[in-house]
């Protein structure tokens, strides 16, 4: 997208540069990500950067508007998904954007799916941070939209994430974090803040206090949670012996809270109307089926990775669905191949991370997370035994 810092990058690219590039990586936290991660970073030029903080600026006065949690207490679809103590609202959010061409041939960002559930906060830091260690990246070139830097990036999210508590008493919770693809980003989480990351099965319960045991035996009170547990996936798993249930009434303070991944999902997309958001249905409020359906893509509403979405939509598929409400059907979004890699076009999604802050309007943009794909969709499936796609991150071009 930026032709001259592209040749420049491409023309310094060497194998063995990222090769050093990985292991540096994976010895920084000691783990070796079980992911693909991408040859190179996507420099966004100041043009679609301008776009992208406009997409989430429109998208954003729906989120913070006072009346959007009554608009989404229909989100949360069985009382036994929803947990005690909600805040006041989401601490973080994140939009994804397919990036398409507009009808002048200029690139476009196309809303594919928001979340308000943390995502790779920490591990796009240790990427950006190792894309310029190893490449060349121009010097003006940042991931961040505004005035924040590395430093004052890892602050933010410790004021967010620990405040004014001892990083012992904030916990990462997740299910078997060490079995999770994104354990990596646990791992720096831990290394950049000190938190404790825990498995569910680990948390300990007195009454109404939270607490784990250190590996000395103490007793470690638990004041927040970080929490990385995807509700509606740990309801899969009644394996696991544990002391708490997220229905349980306990005295934590939830960073950010289960309620806000159901609230802030696709479940609200079909409430976004600007040129920046494809047309969205739901599912069990069609009364006739669009005639061009094959335009049309299903996505269930809560879902991760892509899982679940169908390409192919028919009426056949459509009706035998028992639970249409939990679908939405979405206006297909055609991504543009960009002369990213060597060898031809690679298509780009953007996700844009945000932090809302206690007091503030609004969510503000904080990093950026790329994902490359030369396949149908974004996803590893889609990119087996494929070169210059995976994992990434978006350096964006100086105003």
């Amino acid at each position: 997208m930026q032709p001259e810092v592209r040749r420049e990058y491409n023309r310094q690219f060497t194998p063995e540069r990222y090769q050093a590039f990985k292991d540096a990586i994976a010895r920084s936290v000691d783990h070796v990500p079980p992911f693909r991660i991408a040859e190179t970073p996507v420099f966004v030029p100041k043009s679609l950067k301008s776009l992208l903080v406009e997409a989430c600026g429109e998208i954003n006065k729906i989120v913070c508007d006072p009346n959007f949690k009554q608009r989404t207490d229909d989100a949360i679809k069985h009382p036994t998904l929803r947990v005690p103590g909600e805040d006041y609202h989401t601490r973080f959010l994140q939009m994804d954007f397919g990036i398409c061409l507009d009808e002048n041939g200029q690139p476009i960002p196309q809303l594919i799916e928001l979340q308000g559930f943390p995502s790779l906060y920490f591990f796009q830091e240790l990427l950006s941070k190792s894309y310029r260690e190893h490449f060349y990246i121009p010097d003006d070139y940042s991931v961040f939209v505004d005035d924040l830097d590395q430093q004052s990036y890892i602050e933010l999210l410790r004021k967010v994430i620990v405040g004014d508590n001892d990083p012992e008493n904030v916990v990462l919770l997740e299910v078997e974090p060490e079995k999770q693809v994104t354990n990596i980003d646990f791992l720096r989480a831990h290394q950049l803040l000190g938190i404790k990351v825990l498995c569910i099965t680990k948390l300990k319960k007195d009454h109404t206090k939270l607490y784990y045991l250190d590996d000395k035996g103490r007793k470690v009170p638990v004041y927040k949670i970080y929490n990385r547990v995807i509700f509606d996936e740990l309801n899969k798993r009644p394996d696991l012996k544990r002391e708490f249930y997220f229905k349980d009434e306990v005295e934590v303070e939830w960073v950010g809270h289960p309620n806000w991944f159901f609230r802030i999902s696709k479940y609200i997309m079909p409430m976004l109307q600007n040129r920046f958001v494809p047309s969205c249905l739901y599912l069990d409020q069609i009364e006739r089926y669009p005639e061009n359906l094959s335009d049309y893509v299903l996505k269930p509403l809560y879902s991760f990775a892509g899982s679940g979405v169908q390409l192919n939509v028919t009426s056949d598929l459509l009706d035998n669905l028992n639970d249409k409400e939990n679908y939405i059907l979405q206006k297909r979004v055609k991504y543009h191949s960009f002369p990213i890699a060597p060898d031809g076009g690679v298509k780009v999604e953007i996700r844009m991370l945000m932090i809302w802050e206690h007091g503030k309007p609004t969510a503000r943009i904080v990093n950026n997370l790329v994902r490359l794909s030369k396949g149908a969709m974004i996803g590893v499936k889609y990119n087996k035994n494929k070169q210059w796609v995976g994992a990434s991150v978006g350096f964006f071009e100086p105003n």
